[in-house]
């Protein structure tokens, strides 16, 4: 019972962050709407796409239509929301669209529990975890968590691979693909996403070494199986679109042809797509290239703080938070690939995973800090306080847009 106590409270916290985060997004919707219509306001401009998959399944002229039409091609989306959503549907006779609603938020009740079961596997105290879960319920753009949106489902996903990829027991590693498999068929950048089993091995302190190719062959054939099993549901995406329209990639041609994405992959090299006016608020274009940049710095800011505490005081603990610095980089370094040709359009919404699994890293970096001084936690408790209610009074403005149907990112 002792054993089941721990995840239990994970789970139930979990739920009751989640609640908190509909609630709150309700409240912020348009004022003249009763509680259902606040609710269902939650779906909006990409979920009718995900809503338009489920209804009629995946269709597209080759070449893709040159305009966004769904009723023509909507093959810009990957698979696995949609198919759960589909799922869901079939199983309890909701309409599609609560469907989408109730996938996305469970997703959401998921994300939590593995943030809370995190905070329990490194012990932190209850102050940790408050500043933690604020930080990211209010983020600008954590509203897209429980709206009719992947991101939920991507990052449940996502922690949930780094979760059961870093724990010894013997179901681990099934869990740990279930995950994985489940994530890069939401995302396209999930593929590389599932390459964290291999980097947390390569880093990984061990008691014994390895001293020759057998022994290493052993070390790695668990997180090679993970890795590789992770990356079946984007390949397999590929496969079906290969198999049905004869182009593996008519993905990223509806993307081209529909949204104007031209991959640039050298984005994050380029000084010019860092851009630190302030932006006006009610321009979230601006606003994604004000937030992207800010992210840009805070990933300098991180590694050089990362490489003082190794030279200096020969810290170990990086090796733990490596899984989440590397997943968040990994986002932000193709999500800015994607949206540079679009004037970065989208980015505050992509930076939303970006900054979640930052907070996870920094949570372990401060509670091995172990700050005593009762002057310097008021100070941060202080701060983090006016920082806390500014971002809040954002996302309440965002959502009671995005809730009118203007699009936010």
């Amino acid at each position: 019972m002792l054993a089941l106590r721990s995840p239990l409270r994970c789970v139930a916290l979990g739920l009751l962050v989640t609640a908190a985060q509909i609630a709150l997004a309700m409240s912020f919707s348009a004022p003249a709407f009763s509680l259902a219509d606040r609710y269902f306001s939650l779906i909006q401009h990409d979920s009718y796409w995900f809503a338009n998959i489920v209804n009629r399944g995946y269709a597209t002229p080759v070449p893709p239509a040159d305009h966004k039409e769904m009723e023509i091609s909507n093959v810009a989306f990957f698979p696995a929301y949609p198919l759960v959503a589909q799922a869901v549907k079939l199983l309890s006779g909701l309409d599609t669209y609560y469907a989408l609603l109730a996938v996305a938020q469970a997703a959401t009740w998921g994300f939590w529990s593995y943030f809370f079961l995190f905070c329990d596997r490194w012990r932190l105290g209850m102050e940790l975890q408050l500043f933690g879960a604020l930080a990211i319920a209010v983020h600008p753009a954590a509203f897209y968590l429980v709206a009719g949106y992947s991101e939920s489902l991507f990052l449940m996903t996502l922690v949930g691979l780094i979760y059961w990829s870093t724990n010894e027991r013997r179901a681990s590693p099934l869990l740990a693909t279930l995950h994985g498999f489940m994530m890069s068929a939401t995302r396209i950048v999930g593929l590389p996403c599932a390459l964290i089993p291999l980097l947390y091995s390569a880093v990984a302190g061990t008691a014994k070494p390895a001293r020759t190719w057998p022994e290493r062959i052993a070390r790695y054939r668990r997180p090679l199986f993970v890795a590789g099993v992770s990356m079946l549901g984007g390949i397999a995406f590929f496969g079906y679109c290969q198999i049905r329209w004869g182009r593996w990639d008519i993905y990223m041609l509806t993307q081209e042809a529909g949204w104007g994405i031209d991959p640039d992959y050298l984005a994050a090299f380029r000084p010019h797509n860092y851009r630190f006016v302030l932006p006006p608020l009610h321009d979230t274009t601006i606003v994604s290239q004000f937030t992207s940049a800010v992210a840009g710095v805070l990933f300098l800011v991180i590694g050089a703080i990362e490489l003082v505490l190794v030279a200096v005081r020969g810290s170990s603990g990086w090796r733990e938070r490596i899984s989440f610095y590397f997943a968040a980089a990994v986002i932000y370094f193709f999500s800015l690939a994607g949206v540079a040709s679009v004037q970065m359009e989208s980015m505050l919404r992509y930076d939303l995973c970006v900054h979640a699994l930052i907070v996870f890293g920094v949570l372990h970096f401060l509670h091995q800090l172990r700050f005593t001084s009762v002057l310097v936690r008021a100070v941060a408790m202080g701060v983090a306080s006016l920082v806390y209610a500014a971002a809040l009074a954002l996302q309440g403005f965002y959502v009671w847009n995005f809730t009118q149907g203007n699009w936010v990112a």
